[in-house]
């Protein structure tokens, strides 16, 4: 390993920033935040696999619990979180901003890359990019029901990536919604896998994280 990573938490804020803070041995200068869904939280398989890839290849990452997880340590959020998980989102920017001297990227799984770009679509200046793992276009089943009011907002570069067997969100769903975002959008597609990319605490995609991580590099180069 050529990274380190240690708890890191900033309680001064409100809501605070707690995760975990990954540390390269060479810094490009650039930064990641990175949060879970709505079922997880930071201690994830893809998210530590995620931020391990990424320190790796010299970029500061942090991945953070959200203010709803911050107070339940399970269950998914509830009505009325999100815009404190919005909250909790641009505070740990903040945080990062004040460790890197470059561009800081901000990103999510599912639920997580949601508020990411709810955020940024309220206040474009949050990131310089973002990154999106699973976006729940939809809530499985529910096809009439895209969350995409606020795609038009966007304005910022964003890469997407998503299985094809993702029951939020299908390929061609997916690239449809992306045409709605006035900033630079791509899509990366994975194949044969589902809304946790194939990972789990029992099945992981060891390759996965590389190739996003290629894909980043190559789109925000």
């Amino acid at each position: 390993m050529t990274e380190t990573f240690q708890s890191f938490s900033d309680t001064s804020l409100d809501p605070p920033v707690r995760g975990f803070l990954h540390r390269p041995e060479k810094a490009n200068g650039q930064g990641l935040v990175y949060t879970h869904g709505a079922g997880g939280n930071s201690r994830g398989p893809f998210l530590i696999a995620l931020a391990e890839a990424f320190a790796g290849a010299g970029f500061t990452v942090l991945r953070c619990d959200l203010p709803f997880r911050q107070k339940r340590s399970f269950g998914p959020p509830r009505p009325g979180d999100a815009e404190h998980d919005r909250q909790g989102l641009k505070n740990a920017v903040a945080c990062m901003r004040k460790l890197v001297k470059g561009k800081v990227y901000l990103g999510g799984h599912s639920y997580g890359g949601r508020q990411g770009t709810m955020l940024c679509a309220e206040d474009p200046g949050v990131a310089d990019g973002l990154l999106l793992t699973s976006y729940p276009l939809h809530p499985p089943g529910k096809q009439d029901r895209l969350r995409t009011e606020h795609f038009p907002k966007l304005t910022k570069p964003a890469l997407f990536v998503q299985g094809t067997r993702d029951g939020f969100g299908s390929i061609e769903e997916l690239q449809a919604a992306l045409k709605l975002i006035r900033g630079k959008a791509t899509l990366l597609p994975v194949e044969g896998v589902g809304h946790d990319l194939g990972f789990s605490a029992k099945k992981k995609t060891a390759e996965l994280p590389g190739r996003i991580l290629e894909e980043f590099q190559k789109y925000f180069a």
